[in-house]
């Protein structure tokens, strides 16, 4: 569990970092832009590596079962949010259109979506650590975005070719992941 701490402790806190607008900027004036890029990199690669590594220790030892979600209830609002999240993590990468200017940041309702999608049907210590502080970042991310003026995508009129692929890219991804969450995470999808 403490990988698993101190790996989300690494990755969250330098991707806040970037929401302290002064900070970084000091940090840039100090070490220039190639190296700060450099050392954000790496903090945020090796955070990922110790949640990986972390969680991975921690779901071999046991889970530690904090409450029982109701999977009938909850699983199926948790598969919806799953798909919305791979939608909205295509629409982050698309051209702009009418999903892309709803969601305003993308990349974080899919995190959200995602995170909340996992603490439904997930309810041992080490899922709610990692999926809670995702979720929890992700919430003050874009709470710092509104905060400095930040409104993200702009807006568009109607839905564009660009939407309709985005929908198909996170359909097929979502399907794809549904599939090969087993081999690939180590854990089926009930």
């Amino acid at each position: 569990m403490a990988l698993l701490i101190l790996g989300l402790v690494l990755f969250l806190g330098i991707h806040t970092l970037t929401t302290m607008r002064e900070v970084r900027a000091a940090a840039i004036g100090r070490l220039g832009e190639g190296p700060y890029k450099g050392v954000y990199s790496l903090v945020s690669a090796i955070g990922l590596v110790l949640i990986v590594w972390g969680f991975g220790r921690y779901r071999s030892g046991g889970y530690i079962q904090v409450w029982d979600p109701p999977v009938a209830i909850f699983h199926p609002i948790a598969l919806f949010l799953l798909w919305f999240a791979f939608v909205a993590l295509a629409a982050a990468y698309a051209p702009p259109g009418k999903i892309k200017a709803v969601l305003r940041h993308p990349m974080l309702v899919a995190v959200k979506a995602w995170a909340l999608s996992h603490l439904l049907v997930n309810g041992d210590l080490g899922s709610m650590l990692l999926f809670g502080g995702l979720l929890a970042w992700a919430v003050y991310d874009r709470i710092a975005l509104k905060r400095r003026g930040d409104m993200g995508a702009a807006q568009v009129d109607g839905f564009k070719a660009a939407d309709a692929i985005v929908v198909v890219i996170g359909t097929v991804a979502y399907v794809a992941v549904f599939w090969l969450h087993e081999t690939l995470i180590g854990v089926a999808v009930r």
